[in-house]
């Protein structure tokens, strides 16, 4: 009786405490362990190579570990990470007797689709990564908002031609936090600005005259202080995600604008035209955040135009915006540019300093 209690008390802990589901490496000396919410342990080595560990010999036995700094009671080469829920992440350090570095890792978390609790929170169209580029010349942006309470940072990048999934190789230069993802069809280079919550890439294969055949597929892995991690995806042409920068607007005379197109576009504009939108406004809106989306337009007239384009305004309009976007995908408009024809000189200010 007592040897069939030991057997199910010997099965049970070997369920409970299961080698987890899957762990992978996402940059060299960072494991990602995934978990499903039960108890479970990863297995660390200190010195992996055998030549190595055969060269110590009995000395094995005094190496240490430390998780975030604090020593740990295990010792030996191995470790045993034990895993509960989302808990077990942490930066594991192995030292010799002496107290010398030997090894490191950091252990990441990433839980089950089903429990996660989203580090990013999606913006206003459902989405998690809000990305756009201000031209054709294979540079684009992408952005998100952290959630309030699990803000963390950008632990790796990967950016690929859809074709390119097999081939596709990526790595950090520790240097510069530049990432880079290269294969036979395309060269990415990624950088991270934390202080807006963007990155930049550049494609440096891609081809601004010619069509493209794949979309991107952008996937930012992104962990926090809990060292939890989860990663997001989004693909697109740059065609579908090509926002023109503002237009700069002047005023010829009391009938007359113009305006052209912006420096950032690319060009020559007959290959790359824009279609603009110009809306006339009856009056000034003061207290509104932007006269060119809270007024009521007197009128919105469409024109393209290759180069710079003039416009004869309503007698009686009062200010006028314009917009672009591109003349021939169905692309973002660029943010309104906006120009007061007959107001204080606070207003002429604002104007001159929008051109």
């Amino acid at each position: 009786m007592k040897l069939f209690v030991f057997t199910v008390v010997c099965a049970f802990l070997h369920v409970s405490y299961q080698i987890p589901r899957s762990h992978w490496t996402l940059l060299p000396n960072i494991l990602v362990v995934e978990v499903d919410g039960t108890l479970g342990q990863q297995p660390l080595s200190c010195i992996e190579l055998p030549e190595e560990l055969m060269r110590i010999g009995n000395q094995s036995q005094g190496i240490f570990w430390k998780k975030n700094g604090k020593e740990e009671a295990q010792r030996g080469n191995s470790y045993l990470v034990r895993l509960e829920e989302s808990l077990g992440g942490g930066n594991y350090t192995c030292h010799s007797k002496d107290g010398s570095l030997l090894n490191h890792t950091v252990v990441l978390i990433s839980e089950d689709e089903t429990k996660r609790r989203k580090i990013l929170v999606k913006n206003d169209k459902e989405d998690y990564l809000k990305c756009s580029a201000q031209n054709y010349n294979g540079e684009f942006h992408c952005s998100w908002a952290w959630h309030p309470s699990r803000v963390g940072k950008v632990a790796f990048i990967k950016a690929r031609r859809v074709s390119d999934n097999k081939s596709i190789q990526c790595s950090l230069d520790s240097g510069s936090q530049l990432w880079m993802c290269s294969s036979d069809h395309s060269n990415f280079s990624c950088t991270v600005d934390d202080s807006v919550r963007r990155i930049s890439c550049l494609d440096k294969q891609h081809c601004p005259y010619a069509e493209e055949s794949q979309p991107i597929h952008i996937t930012v892995y992104v962990k926090t202080k809990q060292f939890l991690v989860e990663n997001y995806s989004k693909h697109f042409y740059l065609s579908e995600i090509v926002k023109p920068d503002k237009v700069r607007i002047v005023k010829i005379n009391s009938s007359v604008i113009e305006w052209s197109y912006p420096r950032s576009w690319s060009s020559p504009y007959s290959y790359f035209p824009l279609t603009f939108q110009i809306a006339q406004l009856r009056g000034e809106c003061r207290r509104c955040n932007n006269p060119c989306t809270d007024s009521k337009a007197a009128t919105t007239t469409m024109v393209q135009s290759p180069n710079i384009c003039q416009f004869q305004v309503w007698h009686k309009a009062k200010a006028v915006c314009v917009r672009a976007k591109d003349a021939i995908c169905d692309s973002q408009w660029s943010e309104w540019s906006h120009l007061s024809l007959r107001g204080s000189k606070k207003n002429r200010r604002h104007n001159k300093e929008e051109a």
